[in-house]
């Protein structure tokens, strides 16, 4: 059986009513398209349309095929674009959300991304509040931590690791700690999310609970950056992610405490609408990113989440 001649048959004489119609869409004599669907009617086992001597009208049975047989040739027929669209190089513009911080670890790999695929132009949409990538034009977004659930697809990157730091300044008039017991006597700058207004707790393995709370706060602010300059101008012991504390901490500006204790690992995950695959411009950037971003390059995976 030429399922496909014959489901096509199916289609387009279901949307026009006849044979004569679905004939002349597909360039096939009426007969032609007749012992098609009489052949698809024969293989089902049921009767598809009730035939009249000038128009056909779809059975109940019909119905139901025709619904799952639309959708089979819409995917049928992006598959078809999107193989002939790989035969070219990706181009067109692609938009992307991604959180303050992310520049510090994006940006380092975005001149060979655009030397290798020069005809894509991206749209870079740094914030750090909660965004709907369908309701907001975005065409994938890179989050962190922990995400809502959704329709949408996501690859995971990284890990990274939080890290605590000072100043050599700030150690100069506090000892560094040898314990965890032993920091709770240093001044701490804080991030608070700016989303939910809360603060992220120091989450260090082996320790319950936030490791930070026994510090004296002396500043909080919703910017990582912030956080970094606060903590290189002196003002406390900070956590933030490696990549971010890297450049600070090989010129000297600042010095990691505890580099014996164990790391906390961090997220970042690529999330894109999951209703259809990805266009050839968005695939290249998934896959370039996962490959990059981190040195991690993790399979692709439904998410139940939301960023």
């Amino acid at each position: 059986m030429d399922s496909i001649a014959e489901l096509l048959a199916f289609v387009r004489t279901a949307e026009t009513s006849s044979f004569v119609g679905a004939a002349r869409s597909l360039g096939l004599s009426p007969s032609t398209v007749g012992k098609r669907v009489a052949r698809l009617e024969q293989d089902l086992g049921v009767r598809l349309f009730q035939r009249t001597t000038r128009r056909v009208r779809l059975t109940e049975a019909g119905e139901r095929l025709l619904e799952r047989c639309r959708r089979a040739l819409e995917e049928l027929s992006e598959a078809r674009a999107d193989l002939a669209q790989r035969q070219h190089s990706p181009s067109g513009l692609l938009r992307v959300g991604l959180p303050t911080i992310g520049y510090r670890f994006l940006l380092p790999v975005l001149p060979l991304f655009a030397q290798r695929y020069p005809d894509v132009q991206l749209e870079l949409d740094f914030n750090d509040r909660l965004v709907d990538v369908v309701s907001e034009g975005l065409d994938v977004v890179i989050r962190s931590g922990e995400l809502a659930d959704s329709s949408l697809m996501a690859r995971r990157l990284g890990p990274f690791h939080f890290l605590l730091c000072a100043a050599p300044a700030h150690l100069r008039t506090h000892a560094p700690p040898a314990t965890l017991a032993q920091l709770g006597a240093h001044p701490a700058v804080r991030f608070r999310f700016p989303t939910t207004g809360k603060l992220q707790p120091w989450t260090l393995p082996g320790h319950a609970g936030d490791a930070g709370a026994p510090l004296t706060t002396v500043m909080t602010c919703n910017n990582m950056e912030a956080l970094l300059a606060a903590a290189i101008g002196g003002m406390g012991v900070a956590w933030m992610p490696d990549f971010l504390a890297a450049e600070a901490l090989a010129d000297g500006r600042l010095q990691e405490l505890l580099p014996d204790h164990p790391r906390q690992p961090g997220q970042f995950s690529l999330l894109w609408p999951g209703s259809r695959q990805p266009g050839a411009r968005l695939r290249v950037f998934i896959d370039f990113m996962a490959e990059h971003l981190f040195n991690a390059a993790p399979p692709l995976t439904p998410s139940r989440r939301r960023r």
